[in-house]
């Protein structure tokens, strides 16, 4: 008695790895995609804040933060802090009072209540710095920014090289650039390399 064995052939085969093949480069395509929007966005944030302040200082003739005539303008403020109008963005309440001004002012969107830093499209924050080292002035800065999207969001403002010209990025996860740091050497795209990346307004 003859028996007929069942099995694949090797068109059949041909086929399902062709289509594994075509599922896997959509997915990683639409990884590509993914990251490329967040580059856009953390680009677009840079833009918008630094045109944000301009406004601002073309309808105020003050800096954000160091407005020292927005408490007459806008009552809801607290109390002036005493180093306002000093020409220097230099404490932490001055920092948050940034954001709530442009809020007030309606350059950027948000609780006009709240000091809070806004929010990138990576999970991180937005914030204001002086005394960013190889900085001049005030400096935008966001945090938790993985190598790869560090490293393209300096190549699309500046040279990609981490401690030089207008755009300068620091290694680590934390919210605020110490006085004392010093660039870092290079971007890592690699899993565990998160920068803060700054740039002059």
């Amino acid at each position: 008695m003859k028996r007929n064995q069942s099995g694949f052939t090797l068109i059949e085969i041909a086929i399902v790895l062709v289509i594994i093949g075509l599922l896997l480069g959509g997915v990683l395509k639409g990884q590509e995609l993914i990251t490329q929007a967040k580059i856009k966005n953390i680009v677009n944030d840079f833009n918008s804040i630094s045109v944000a302040v301009l406004g601002y200082q073309d309808r105020y003739k003050k800096f954000p933060g160091e407005d020292d005539t927005a408490k007459a303008r806008w009552t809801t403020l607290p109390v002036n802090i005493a180093t306002q109008g000093n020409g220097s963005l230099d404490t932490g309440a001055e920092q948050a009072l940034f954001w709530q001004h442009l809020r007030l002012a309606g350059f950027i969107t948000g609780d006009t209540t709240s000091t809070d830093n806004p929010a990138n499209a990576i999970g991180g924050i937005l914030l204001v710095q002086n005394s960013v080292p190889g900085i001049i002035g005030p400096a935008i800065c966001s945090s938790g920014l993985p190598g790869k999207i560090a490293g393209a969001v300096d190549n699309q403002f500046d040279n990609g090289n981490t401690g030089t010209g207008s755009v300068v990025g620091f290694i680590g996860a934390g919210s605020t650039v110490p006085a004392a740091s010093a660039p870092s050497a290079a971007y890592l795209d690699d899993a565990n390399s998160i920068y803060l990346v700054c740039r002059s307004i």
